[in-house]
């Protein structure tokens, strides 16, 4: 979501942060694991997860603080909406646990109880409509780095992410050099 606009490279991380940010209400299990076996085991995984990240109150407050700390403001904000809401989707219809448990999406939350959005028809983690997606946004991605000259690597090394679009450009060529005949 990031690539899709120009953007610098701060404002991709901001991007990027937000379209995984939802999940951070699972770093509850930490606590589950750390006392799991004690007088007062903690439930936090149980309790939060898919319940503070998953929200449009969540999304919105990722949407303002992008606003404030963004350089193209209104640009990353608009993604990090759209990149909160694209990981509800991507939750809603292909995360169902292993023992078939359907996480809810608590939608209004913190405005309202009321809708706690679940579909019918949602795949399995590890099925393979899954799989087909991330593949097909991987080779994306792959296309995107060679036409533009950087990957998502650049918002961990820019060392490394010039190392791969280099390998890539090598073996499929450069896009900026035209050729002449």
């Amino acid at each position: 979501m990031g690539n899709t606009v120009p953007l610098e490279r701060r404002d991709r991380l901001i991007v990027t942060l937000a379209a995984v940010a939802p999940d951070f209400d699972g770093l509850g299990i930490i606590g589950n694991l750390v006392t799991r076996g004690s007088e007062s085991p903690l439930y936090w995984w149980e309790e939060y997860h898919h319940v503070l990240g998953h929200n449009l109150g969540f999304a919105l407050a990722l949407t303002i603080v992008t606003l404030v700390v963004a350089e193209r403001r209104l640009a990353a904000s608009l993604l990090v909406l759209a990149s909160a809401h694209l990981h509800f989707l991507g939750d809603l219809v292909g995360a169902r646990g292993p023992e078939g448990y359907q996480w809810p999406i608590p939608y209004l939350k913190p405005f309202s109880d009321v809708w706690n959005l679940t579909w019918e028809g949602q795949w399995f983690m590890n099925a393979w409509p899954n799989f087909l997606i991330t593949g097909i946004l991987l080779a994306l991605t792959l296309y995107m780095t060679w036409r533009e000259g950087f990957s998502p690597l650049d918002l961990l090394s820019q060392k490394a992410d010039r190392a791969l679009v280099e390998t890539i450009r090598g073996r499929f060529g450069d896009p900026t050099v035209t050729s002449r005949k």
